[in-house]
């Protein structure tokens, strides 16, 4: 599985391009990230997620038309590939299997 391991914050960064579908491009990633997580986001850290997931085939990018209020810059957009959604899932899976086998008592607070 070496090169196709899924950090978490690769995690997050595929799962949000999937909710925001066809409006998946840097800025708006960011932003719902920031959004949903309550956590700061840098550009930096976000486009080596970029380069990484581009890299193990999980996300694929375009560039839209270019816009005035982007000063005629074109944004990238990006989707995530099957081979993505595979990783997704066969995560999912795991954290599944790994919380169901948690015992109850396991989660339980301590009083004290």
């Amino acid at each position: 599985m070496k090169g196709t391991y899924l950090g978490e914050f690769q995690e997050i960064v595929l799962l949000t391009i999937l909710v925001l579908h066809e409006n998946a491009y840097g800025v708006s990633i960011q932003e719902e990230i920031e959004k949903r997580t309550g956590r700061g986001v840098s550009r930096g850290a976000l486009h080596t997620a970029f380069t990484r997931l581009e890299e193990k085939g999980f996300i694929q990018s375009e560039f839209g038309g270019a816009t005035a209020e982007r000063g005629g810059r074109r944004k990238r957009f990006y989707q995530v590939t099957n081979l993505g959604k595979s990783a997704l899932n066969e995560a999912k899976e795991v954290r599944d299997d790994l919380w169901n086998s948690v015992p109850k008592i396991a989660l339980q607070k301590i009083q004290g």
